[in-house]
Order: structure tokens, then C-alpha cells, then sequence
């Protein structure tokens, strides 16, 4: 399946809990004041590669923990995201989504587009739009206070947001 990207990070420790693949989606349509990859808002931007050769890249490096599908903003590509987290899971692999979306839209959401599909392989949720007016350095894993670490399984379980410390 094809998927848009901006890029890759082969072994990031800043995206998630362990050594991180990292997907950085092309397209964002939240445009937030500060965003450190503005780069990606364009739809048309980037470039466009197939999931299986990401697959591949991920599968030939021992070391990882997890994978990441950061942005741009991974759920205007959910489908194409929750077909590679299916493959990456299968791999023994954990996976955090960043999002500009909170957790109880995509919940709302999660028969259209694919939401439900990603949702249900992603580990661990980055929620919510980066604020500026929040920007704060000593937190692990988000930009701004208003983000939260969501633990997806428990949160699919209950309906509710449940949030968790990495």
C-alpha cells in the first residue's frame, strides 16, 4: 500500500519509550502556531513509498523497541498506517501515534476513515494539537502540556481517555 511521507528516523529516543522507527507522515491540516515540522503540512509534499519497503527497513534493524507514526498527521493516513502497524505488531513491535486530534474525536470517529483500524494497533497515543502558550521542555515525548501519553487498549476497553507516564 502506498503511503505519503516526509520521512524517516531510523533510531530516534525522542519519539517514544525505547529505540523508535520513526514514520513522519506527509500532510497535516492542523497548522499549529510553533509546530516543529511544518515541513509536513503539505498534502502534496514529500514523497510517496510503499509500505512493505518501510516494512522491510523496519524488520532489518535488531535494536528496535517500537515504531512511531508522527507527522504531519498520521490519521489522514490511517489506513494505509493501521495495514503497516498490523505487520509491525506481528513483529513483536510496540507503536506510538502522534496526533493533533485529542483521543475523544478519534473515538467519536472511529468507523470513518480508518481511525478505528489505527487506533486499535497503536500502543500508545500522542494526543492533541501542539499550544505554543504550552510549550514546555521537561515533559517526555510531547511538546505542550495539553498533550497526553494515552494507553489505547485501556482507553478502546473503557471509552474513555486513559492516560499513562512513559
Amino acid at each position: 500500500m502506498e503511503l505519503r511521507i516526509a520521512g524517516t528516523a531510523n533510531d530516534s529516543i525522542v519519539d517514544g519509550p525505547g529505540i523508535r522507527f520513526t514514520i513522519f507522515t506527509q500532510g497535516c491540516p492542523h497548522h499549529c502556531e510553533g509546530c516543529h515540522n511544518p515541513q509536513t503540512h503539505d498534502f502534496s509534499g514529500g514523497t510517496i513509498t510503499d509500505t512493505d519497503e518501510l516494512l522491510n527497513r523496519i524488520k532489518s534493524n535488531p535494536l528496535l523497541d517500537g515504531v512511531t507514526f508522527s507527522g504531519g498527521e498520521p490519521f489522514c493516513q490511517a489506513e494505509a498506517l493501521a495495514e503497516l502497524g498490523t505487520k509491525i505488531k506481528a513483529l513483536g513491535l510496540n507503536i506510538v501515534t502522534y496526533t493533533g486530534y485529542t483521543f475523544e474525536e478519534l473515538y467519536a470517529d472511529r468507523h470513518k476513515n480508518g481511525f478505528g483500524e489505527l487506533l486499535s494497533v497503536t500502543d500508545y497515543l500522542i494526543d492533541g494539537p501542539f499550544v505554543l502558550a504550552q510549550k514546555n521542555w521537561e515533559i517526555r515525548f510531547r511538546g505542550s502540556s495539553n498533550q497526553r501519553i494515552i494507553d489505547v487498549a485501556e482507553s478502546l476497553r473503557t471509552g474513555t481517555p486513559v492516560t499513562i507516564d512513559l
